[in-house]
């Protein structure tokens, strides 16, 4: 994979450690990091407290604000250079299916089916996977305020669609990997093998494990 004009996609459950990658893999590529801001989202704070009530117009808002965020990129040409970004367009639908109720998830999919067309696909998807209880962990040590009312449950309801939407996921190639056993910031050897394996990305999907001799 050349390092010209290549959009590198980082995906997984809140808290699995997308940021941190998208940072180290930004450097590595000399890429423009593209990071959602989850923050600015005016709803998600009231979701977490009232999730039946704030579910669709925190979906739509986001669904939106993605939209929007590539559609800037595409209109400034920054795919002639790489991009690294925070998430993929298509996972909105796992959290629409995973909180909205059949009326509102109708009309959420005619607005995703019209927006989803002009969406430019990546290179390659690289997703990463923890178990429910290094999410949770994960989410606490980062202590943000609006995430103190997530529950297990929803962290494992998440999780698990998580998984089960990458094992249908064929649009681009994909790379796998477990963040519970391999920490990128602290082992830069296995940063610099998935860097080589993240260039010479194929079609399909790869479950990422470092060589033998870079985890010794």
């Amino acid at each position: 994979m050349s390092e010209k004009g290549k959009s590198i996609v980082i995906e997984g459950p809140i808290g699995v450690g997308k940021t941190s990658l998208v940072n180290l893999l930004a450097k590595k590529f000399s890429a423009r990091r593209v990071l959602e801001a989850a923050e600015d989202n005016p709803f998600l704070k009231h979701f977490y407290t009232d999730t039946k009530r704030y579910a669709f117009q925190t979906q739509l808002f986001f669904l939106l604000s993605r939209y929007r965020q590539q559609m800037e990129l595409a209109q400034q040409d920054l795919f002639q250079q790489n991009v690294v970004c925070d998430y993929l367009f298509d996972r909105d639908k796992i959290f629409a299916y995973l909180n909205l109720d059949d009326n509102e998830l109708a009309l959420y999919e005619q607005i995703y089916a019209l927006l989803k067309a002009r969406v430019i696909v990546s290179d390659v998807v690289i997703y990463l996977q923890a178990s429910t209880e290094i999410l949770i962990e994960r989410i606490k040590r980062r202590g943000r305020e609006y995430e103190k009312h997530i529950s297990k449950q929803y962290v494992e309801e998440l999780n698990q669609a998580y998984n089960y939407f990458f094992f249908h996921y064929s649009e681009t190639p994909l790379l796998v990997i477990n963040t519970s056993v391999i920490d990128f910031v602290k082992n830069p050897a296995d940063l610099d093998d998935l860097t080589r394996q993240i260039r010479n990305a194929k079609k399909g999907t790869e479950y990422y494990t470092p060589p033998r001799s870079v985890r010794s």
